[in-house]
């Protein structure tokens, strides 16, 4: 990769990373003049352009991501970079994917209300919950996959001063 190159993959992820949150503070500065309801899709609602442009933002930023894959997975492969990747696209794929998918749901009112809950709220919890179980099994995975084996690394060699010392102690 030219060095070029490289600074466009790195700003392709960078722009996520600053643009994203200074989308949800505009939407929230717009939620508090009352011009952001998520419940307005309609294409003069601002809540439409900036869900849409927030997934256009995603998809510019895992496109480098995975530009960057190919490029060092065949020199990080004894670094077991296949798994890791899969688990970081599963997360970004998981934390908005579904979070937007649910909440069109709820929006439509496909999920139905329960008594203390409305049906936007319920899809929140829904969300919620399983992210909660989702991460859980994403840390477990990482820990069989990742994990140091000790029954690879040889044992230490004893020295024969500290033979000696043993014999000698009580």
């Amino acid at each position: 990769l030219a060095r070029r190159t490289l600074f466009w993959l790195k700003l392709g992820t960078f722009q996520f990373a600053f643009l994203r949150p200074v989308l949800m503070f505009l939407s929230i500065v717009l939620w508090t003049n009352g011009n952001y309801t998520l419940s307005n899709l309609f294409p003069k609602g601002a809540a439409i352009w900036i869900s849409c442009f927030i997934g256009v933002l995603t998809i510019i930023a895992l496109w480098p991501v995975g530009i960057m894959f190919q490029q060092v997975r065949t020199l990080l492969i004894s670094k077991k970079i296949i798994p890791k990747f899969a688990l970081y696209q599963f997360i970004v794929i998981l934390n908005h994917l579904q979070t937007a998918i649910i909440n069109i749901l709820a929006k439509q009112r496909v999920i139905p209300c329960a008594p203390p809950l409305s049906s936007s709220a319920r899809g929140a919890y829904i969300t919620q919950q399983l992210l909660i179980m989702e991460m859980f099994l994403i840390t477990l995975i990482s820990r069989v996959v990742y994990r140091r084996r000790y029954d690879d690394l040889e044992p230490p060699e004893c020295t024969a001063e500290e033979a000696g010392d043993n014999k000698q102690a009580p």
